[in-house]
């Protein structure tokens, strides 16, 4: 998630690879994938837009939500998501929670705080029993869930800090597995689908983006240790594609109040058309590349160097950086309204 708009950079990271011919995230033989959600929910409407997808997907068995996981200290965070869960149907989703984590309150208008304390007549409408305190440890979470997973099964989308990955990488054997973090992700994770950093060829107009910057010891410990392929969706992917505005104001009428509405008409005065960092980790973490959406780098290597600021070489390294032309976020974005629009399947 970033959280700012910056003024808009032609994109002259040159890919060199255009679409994989077959999703790398869905088997042939259709099973569910299974997926946990790394988010800083609040600080940007992209989460919300990324997990309304998710639910989605759900929906349509391509996937199951193993847990949602939160990276940033708000108490207002883990009652958005647990309420979003039981909202769209799925009410026993797992949420953990970053314990010591960076502070991001302030950053930004924290749409989720207002959401939760939004009345209709002087009733709020959408409610949570769970509060920060009463949720497992991220870290614990993982490690209990990766567990009992198929080898190799799971993709995480991480859409926000490091601070739980970094943690995880460090754990110990405990009650859940004997293996050490490294080696839990590296036999049942199968990819991380990662929104970080920004590529742009001419480094002057490099910058620290935001999910990097506020944990910036945490980013540098996944890139050099994170023992799967990372897929590395930049900055400059999801500012060049936008969530229309008008979408939000016409396609969710029948189904007022709708959370995700009320979330985004609180980030920002409407209309705006916002950009979409996070929806684009999602759609690779669960479509993969087989339709061309993306076009991908050679595998290679990530570096966050001291400062925040990324950089990517081709060869000896696992991880790919995704970039876009004209065409495909044409594509892309039609296929965000498409998903996002669609009524939730409990409420039909």
């Amino acid at each position: 998630m970033n959280l700012f708009k910056l003024p808009q950079f032609l994109l002259l990271f040159i890919p060199m690879i255009v679409g994989s011919t077959e999703s790398i995230a869905q088997s042939k033989s259709n099973k569910a994938i299974p997926v946990i959600f790394e988010t800083d929910m609040g600080n940007d409407i992209d989460d919300a837009l990324a997990l309304d997808m998710l639910y989605k997907y759900q929906d349509q068995g391509k996937i199951k939500l193993l847990a949602l996981t939160s990276n940033k200290n708000s108490p207002y965070t883990v009652p958005f998501m647990d309420m979003l869960n039981h909202w769209y149907g799925y009410g026993k989703i797992p949420i953990g929670t970053v314990k010591n984590g960076a502070n991001s309150e302030g950053d930004a208008v924290n749409f989720a705080e207002k959401t939760m304390k939004y009345e209709i007549g002087g009733v709020k409408p959408f409610q949570s029993k769970k509060t920060m305190d009463e949720t497992i440890d991220a870290v614990a979470l993982y490690r209990k869930i990766l567990s009992k997973q198929a080898d190799g099964s799971v993709v995480i989308a991480s859409v926000g800090f490091s601070t739980n990955l970094a943690k995880l990488l460090e754990t110990k054997a405990d009650q859940y597995s004997k293996l050490s973090g490294k080696e839990l992700i590296a036999k049942k994770v199968k990819f991380l689908s990662m929104m970080a950093g920004n590529f742009y060829a001419d480094t002057s107009k490099r910058f620290v983006e935001y999910n990097v910057a506020k944990d910036v010891p945490a980013a540098r410990a996944v890139f050099a240790q994170w023992p799967t392929k990372i897929i590395v969706s930049p900055y400059e992917v999801g500012d060049e594609i936008k969530y229309p505005g008008s979408s939000i104001q016409n396609d969710f009428i029948a189904l007022k109040p709708h959370p995700m509405v009320v979330a985004y008409e609180a980030y920002l005065p409407m209309p705006y058309d916002r950009a979409t960092w996070d929806l684009t980790s999602v759609l690779y973490a669960v479509e993969g590349n087989g339709k061309g959406y993306f076009s991908e780098s050679k595998p290679g290597k990530v570096e966050v160097v001291a400062n925040g600021k990324t950089y990517y070489t081709e060869g000896n390294g696992q991880h790919i950086v995704l970039g876009v032309n004209q065409q495909q976020k044409e594509m892309i974005s039609k296929r965000f309204v498409e998903l996002i629009t669609i009524k939730p399947k409990n409420k039909k």
